[in-house]
């Protein structure tokens, strides 16, 4: 069998889910997405955000962000 550097793809079929969060961590969200839109010059929803924040933190959760 060949080895090839890149790995089998994973699943990319899109998971829509559902969460419920507290009122300050909700503020913190649109905080930082007002900080992209400053930065950026393009708005993005803070559901539009998410799932990129999620992998920039990765499956450990080491990241945090800070607005």
């Amino acid at each position: 069998m060949v080895n090839l550097k890149l790995a089998k793809l994973p699943d990319r079929s899109p998971s829509k889910i559902t969460i419920t969060i507290s009122a300050e961590l909700n503020r913190a969200l649109h905080d930082y997405a007002s900080l992209y839109h400053q930065t950026y010059g393009e708005a993005e929803s803070v559901a539009e955000l998410i799932p990129f924040m999620l992998e920039v933190i990765g499956p450990h959760g080491r990241v945090q962000f800070d607005c």
